[in-house]
């Protein structure tokens, strides 16, 4: 039996990093609403309440049963998971004097509590709460302090229950990760068995098990996780496996030729087809991008089932689903954050049944997977690209023209990103090993290119708009480009990437020296929300 760590969500923006730091101690856990815990819980170990956006006096705030788990497993509330614990058990919560936001420091905790072990005096801990806890619970105790909040932590005298205001599973909190190993490994007694290697043996044990000797189809779409999935699905059935790789005339530059010879080396059996006429046809004149995105869903749906009749007796269906996208947060806060990530709405008379091989997998977990498979690096650090491609990186409508305008100006940039290399240490260092770049630590640092600091980047063609310029001695009229590059975790939220001037110097003047119909170029320093990743 799979032991797990049983993470219930009350709608925090870091439930899912909580849950990316659990697997990070090869420990396997499950976030689920804070309203399903599981009836049958013989196989968890430990349960962690997340933060939420609510007060625990807010009439809507979300509830849970504590008698369900408390005093029979391991309990670790944070944030908002510890002030409901306080508030629920006979303590009091008010609101905080001010806001409770930023970096702080434990200036008290106890050394001989094992949630605190291996800790340093004047740790460094994130606060993100509007309210504070003002009186714990009879049969708990104060065990960590900051100079502003009294019940920075507590726990119970006489029951395996932890809690914390702040938050360990942020990159600020300096020690998070040793008091999540304290709880995880220490407290909930964690086996440690989790892990990609483990992942890929039972992984493809089970699809033989599962698939037998049944044909699957599946659709790639050049991106990490539809990769990554058919080379685990190839290993598991081999030829009985069949790939299709839909070309729609706007990925990148040299993208389908270079991608399917990347699958062809990996033995894939991949079907590559060019479908940019249609798309282009279909594209003709439109300029709203809902309606872009609709028309491209839709001709994709199309050309992938007409190759997919073609495959005589396929029973499956697989798809590089992974766990991000199960995750409902519709039930927790009643709105979609993210949709599900799937084809696109396969007609129903295929009766394809569906195969998602990937579907506990966080991003970074796929990528660790990627390399205990032995795939190249570089499609296993690529980043996230829109299914639509430079459709919605391109404003106002499409033709080949502009597209072969953007793939240049996108090469240059994302080369550019790739060749430029940063020295990192401390903070941002711990940020990118976590997320499982292979870098090796020099006297403290690592050296990375911009690229792997990135969580997705690209350029947008701003054809609706039209700049002066001169080049020479001649007055221009063109378009603008405009770049983007983010830093994020789970792609909800985004920061703008703080890309050296040297860098963007060199790219800006590249790309106008060498893109024909580009004579201005500008970065993008918005952030998500309010912006989003992508402009359209």
């Amino acid at each position: 039996m799979q032991q797990k760590i049983i993470i219930l969500d009350f709608g925090s923006q870091t439930t899912q990093l909580i849950g990316r730091r659990v697997r990070e101690l090869d420990t396997f856990c499950e976030i689920l609403p804070y309203n399903k815990y599981p009836e049958d819980d013989a196989d968890v170990i430990g349960v962690i309440l997340s933060g939420s956006p609510y007060s625990v006096h807010d009439p809507e705030a979300f509830k849970v049963n504590l008698e369900r788990f408390m005093g029979r497993l391991p309990v670790l509330g944070i944030c908002y998971g510890a002030q409901f614990i306080s508030h629920t058990l006979g303590g009091r919560v008010e609101k905080a004097g001010s806001r409770e936001y930023g970096r702080a420091n434990l200036m008290t905790f106890d050394k001989e509590n094992p949630l605190f072990k291996g800790f340093t005096d004047n740790s460094q801990v994130w606060m993100s709460h509007g309210d504070t806890i003002t009186a714990i619970p009879a049969g708990f105790e104060c065990i960590a302090s900051t100079n502003d909040v009294k019940y920075a932590a507590y726990a119970a005298t006489d029951r395996p229950v932890w809690a914390v205001q702040f938050h360990p599973e942020v990159f600020h909190t300096v020690q998070g990760t040793q008091l999540l190993r304290n709880f995880v490994v220490d407290i909930c007694g964690s086996k440690q068995n989790w892990s990609a290697a483990s992942f890929v043996d039972t992984t493809v044990a089970e699809l033989k098990e599962q698939l037998g000797d049944d044909r699957v189809i599946l659709g790639l779409s050049g991106g990490v996780d539809s990769s990554v999935a058919a080379v685990l699905l190839n290993r598991a059935i081999g030829k009985n496996l069949t790939c299709i790789f839909v070309d729609h005339g706007m990925l990148r530059k040299n993208e389908f030729t270079d991608v399917m010879h990347d699958y062809e080396c990996l033995g894939l059996n991949v079907i590559g087809v060019d479908a940019s006429e249609k798309f282009f046809k279909d594209l003709e004149g439109v300029t709203d991008p809902e309606q872009k995105r609709k028309i491209i869903g839709r001709d994709f749906v199309e050309v992938f089932n007409a190759e997919a009749k073609k495959i005589t007796g396929a029973k499956w269906l697989a798809q590089g689903t992974i766990y991000p996208d199960r995750i409902e947060s519709l039930n927790i806060t009643g709105k979609v954050i993210k949709s599900h990530h799937n084809v696109g709405g396969l007609p129903e008379e295929m009766h394809l049944q569906l195969c998602e091989p990937l579907k506990w997998l966080f991003k970074d977990e796929v990528r660790r997977v990627g390399r205990q498979l032995e795939m190249p690096e570089h499609l296993i650090t690529r980043h996230p690209f829109p299914g639509p491609g430079l459709a919605v990186r391109i404003l106002g409508d499409i033709t080949r023209e502009k597209v072969r305008v953007l793939q240049d100006a996108d090469d240059i940039y994302i080369r550019g990103l790739r060749n430029y290399k940063v020295r990192l240490s401390g903070e941002e260092a711990r940020k990118v090993l976590a997320a499982g770049v292979p870098a090796a630590m020099t006297d403290g640092e690592i050296e990375v290119s911009l690229y792997d600091q990135i969580w997705q980047a690209g350029a947008v063609l701003l054809s609706t708009v039209r700049s002066v310029g001169v080049m020479g001695d001649e007055r221009t009229y063109e378009n603008p480009v405009a770049l983007r590059a983010v830093t994020s975790t789970d792609a909800m939220t985004a920061d703008w990437a703080h890309l050296p001037y040297d860098f963007l110097a060199k790219v800006s003047n590249e790309i106008i020296n060498k893109v024909r119909g580009v004579n201005r170029v500008c970065y993008d320093i918005s952030s998500k929300p309010p912006s989003t990743i992508e402009w359209e």
